[in-house]
């Protein structure tokens, strides 16, 4: 199991990479984690999510089903979500967030 201080380290690394990539971009508290709007006030721009479970921490794509995959990293089976399991730091590199991030914010 995970403890705190590491899905926090994790947390707060993807939301720097976030903000990286949509540097306008807007963290609202919401379902228990924190959805990102690519345009501040605007629900319908929430394009991601951070998410801090028991073993792991979850970046989840609103419209996943959308972004090119070839390999295979994006989990869930859902009509349009799709998300990135991390259970350590390095996981955020290692399975290309970065370029899942930029398919995401400019699909919208």
């Amino acid at each position: 199991m995970m403890n705190e201080i590491e899905k926090a380290e994790i947390a707060e690394h993807l939301k720097a990479l976030i903000k990286r990539v949509v540097p306008e971009a807007a963290f609202v508290a919401k379902y228990g984690g924190t959805m990102v709007e690519a345009i501040p006030g605007e629900m319908k721009s929430q394009f991601c999510g951070v998410f801090a479970y028991k073993n792991h921490v979850s970046l989840e794509f609103t419209n996943g089903c959308d972004l090119d995959d070839p390999d295979k990293i994006l989990e869930g089976s859902g009509k349009f979500r799709r998300h990135i399991k991390f259970a350590k730091l390095s996981d955020i590199e290692e399975k290309q967030s970065e370029g899942f991030l930029r398919q995401a914010a400019k699909a919208l």
